[in-house]
């Protein structure tokens, strides 16, 4: 389970883009331009730093974009572990992700996709000059592909995912299983029980499992998780679900193996033998435990907690098991926010861990004989990871005028966090962003609500500008000082507006209570903590024309968009992405049924009057203000049905209204060229209620 939201995600939820959003005079912004959406598409995304045993370098997977051909390919970097220049590190024009180095640092291991399906591949690793030496060599043949690998810490095998049929024994069974199903001319399904559709895509009847092998290819790939259950359970990314002991003789594991996985948040820490046998389990939370990492000496594991069953955003704590005792323990409990990225310190006394608050991400160094953290920085980090000496921290960090550069901290003199890469700097340098800028204001309970503004480039303070009011998913997210390469503030300023952006009840990094305050409460408590936030703010800053206001969200957003349409006429348009209109039938076509039965109380025939109370479809002969609907045919977190029975009920009231509907996007539009499209209709229909001119 990850700690943002499967179900009404909206951080990192659409691939933007925003052409024809205006050039700046080089005499008003000194020669830099406007962020774009073309150079958004511009910019690497990086992913998670993997530094080298010997202390020399930093390899990553990093993403380039080519809106011309609307594909994303990813190619191994490296970098000096002290900083520098970053380069290629492999020349193949193949896609390669998750490098991995061996223990001994001689070699690493990849996934690669010069095959379909994709496999993990092999390289000598010369340190000395840092770079690939020889011809990489292709580890897995499984013909279901590999992915997800790692190195055992004795360096004698490598553990990795691939999705098999469970009733299978072997490969060669998988392989003509797939055979066959090519080969058929019927394309029907027969489901028997929930999960028949997830994310994106029906079932194929296969499940994740955890296979090992010898860093040669050698001998059998063996099966260390059968069975017919997903060993990991479906994940939106972070950090991998099972780690190997430090003998390299056991492996730690996540699964549910609940009978309705539908309905459960039951993730479960399991135990088997690196030579295969029973496993064991050794978590008790009914709320799901995963993310098992051992630390350093053998003697604990600990993974991220949840206390509470069937609600998937209940606070996640650092639990701490004790291996020869038995014993389990929160580590975290005292400390209201939820654990996020985290690794163990070299001693084995104290974890590093990074952690949502009040729009940042901060890191902190929880000793194993305290009950609260210390914090060590003050910024967005995620991806952490010690080198091999403990002497220096390895993180990824973004704001909201950056996406993701690799950085360290030097947590043996407690110094400030410097940057290792550079990347995207010499393409940021030529455009003009505005900082984020947080407020604060009293809800009419009493409690005190962060919100944040954006200004447009070439800001002048005499003037007035209208209005982009956000509202994001979750519900049990946030906004803060973070980039996106999706909805992203600044390219929402960029035309000529103020963005104004609140985290009501509901929001993460506000304290556990704060997070819950969104539960039966969908259309109350958050809808007036956000309008008052939007009252305070055009209020507190007179170059707001709050005449000129449009309001616009996605899966939780979107349902917020779709409760205004029926709650207040104040905005002159609405924009509204794969939301909820109707809760009860939203319940009978989403996937994770968790969700809405934590939600709202329950199934729909044991608290109806919850779901109708906060229904937008109930509301709907109030509905006046233009709006603009999305939604994709994909996306079965939100089905599609909820976007077209909103526009449906629009046009029959004769309410100005159009639908952008995308054949081949889920929840989140992530084509680079269907994100142009998203954008340019989003831009154009803001702009034509707003009378930017």
């Amino acid at each position: 389970m990850e700690i943002m939201k499967y179900f009404l995600i909206l951080i990192a939820f659409v691939a933007l883009a925003a052409p024809d959003l205006g050039v700046a005079s080089p005499n008003e912004s000194g020669g830099k331009q406007p962020f774009t959406f073309e150079k958004m598409m511009e910019l690497k995304r990086l992913g998670e730093p993997v530094p080298s045993p010997d202390g020399k370098w930093v390899v990553f997977a990093s993403t380039d974009v080519n809106l011309e051909g609307n594909t994303k390919k990813s190619h191994l970097w490296i970098v000096p572990a002290e900083g520098g220049e970053a380069r290629r590190l492999n020349d193949s024009p193949n896609e390669e992700e998750r490098p991995r180095f061996s223990p001994d640092g001689k070699r690493v291991i990849f996934t690669s996709k010069a095959t379909d399906p994709a496999q993990i591949w092999i390289c000598d690793f010369d340190s000395s000059a840092g770079k690939l030496a020889g011809a990489a060599r292709q580890v897995t043949t499984i013909s279901t592909g590999g992915d997800g690998a790692i190195w055992s810490p004795d360096g004698k095998s490598i553990v990795f995912v691939s999705s098999v049929y469970p009733d299978c024994s072997d490969d060669a069974c998988n392989a003509q299983r797939e055979e066959e199903l090519k080969k058929s001319k019927v394309k029907a399904k027969v489901f028997k029980h929930l999960l028949f559709r997830h994310w994106t895509a029906y079932t194929d009847f296969k499940r994740s499992h955890l296979f090992v092998v010898s860093p040669e290819g050698a001998g059998a790939t063996r099966d260390l998780t059968p069975g017919d259950h997903d060993v990991p359970p479906f994940s939106l990314g972070g950090s991998d679900m099972f780690a190997v002991s430090p003998d390299g003789q056991e492996l730690a594991y996540t699964s549910n193996i609940d009978e309705v996985g539908a309905a459960s948040t039951n993730n479960e820490i399991f135990l088997v033998a690196m030579a295969g046998g029973e496993p064991k389990k050794i978590s008790t939370s009914p709320g799901s435990d995963s993310t098992p990492r051992y630390s350093p000496d053998g003697k604990s594991i600990a993974w991220l907690s949840q206390a509470h069953g069937g609600y998937e955003s209940d606070r996640f704590t650092l639990a701490v098991y004790e291996r020869d005792a038995g014993k389990i323990r929160i580590a975290s409990q005292a400390f209201d926010r939820w654990v996020g990225s985290f690794t163990w310190a070299n001693d084995s006394q104290s974890i590093y861990f990074s952690a949502e608050d009040h729009g940042e991400a901060p890191i902190y160094q929880l000793a194993l004989d305290a009950t609260r953290p210390n914090e060590l920085a003050r910024l967005h980090a995620d991806d952490l990871t010690l080198n091999s000496d403990g002497k220096f921290l390895y993180f990824s960090r973004n704001s909201i005028q950056s996406p993701n550069e690799i950085w360290r901290l030097d947590v043996s003199q407690k110094s400030e966090p410097i940057t290792v890469t550079h990347i995207n700097d010499a393409i940021l340098a030529g455009v003009t962003m505005q900082p984020l800028e947080p407020f604060q204001f009293k809800a009419s309970d009493g409690v005190e609500i962060q919100g944040f503004v954006v200004k447009p480039p070439d800001f002048d303070a005499s003037k007035k500008y209208p209005v982009k009011f956000l509202i994001h998913g979750g519900p049990e997210g946030a906004w803060g000082d973070d980039w996106s390469f999706r909805w992203n503030p600044e390219l929402f300023a960029a035309n000529g507006y103020v963005v104004v952006m609140v985290n009501p009840r509901g929001s993460t990094g506000y304290g556990q209570k704060f997070t819950e305050g969104v539960i039966n409460q969908w259309g109350g408590t958050p809808f007036h903590d956000l309008m008052q936030g939007l009252e305070y703010a055009e209020k507190t800053f007179p170059f707001i024309d709050k005449n000129r206001e449009a309001a616009l969200g996605a899966s939780y957003g979107g349902y917020m968009i779709d409760w205004i349409l029926g709650q207040t006429d104040r905005f002159k348009c609405l924009v509204t992405h794969d939301g909820v209109f109707n809760t009860e039938s939203a319940y009978g076509t989403t996937e994770e049924l968790w969700f809405p039965e934590k939600e709202f109380g329950g199934p729909p025939w044991k608290n109806r009057e919850m779901y109708r109370k906060w229904s937008p479809a109930l509301s709907a002969e109030k509905f006046k203000t233009p709006t603009l609907v999305v939604h994709g045919q994909l996306d079965y977190r939100l089905d599609v049905s909820q976007g077209f029975d909103l526009f449906t009920t629009l046009q029959r009231l004769g309410v100005p209204s159009e639908m952008l509907y995308f054949p081949d996007e889920g929840h989140w539009v992530l084509k680079p060229q269907n994100g142009q499209l998203w954008y340019k209709t989003v831009n154009d229909w803001v702009d034509r209620w707003t009378a930017v001119k």
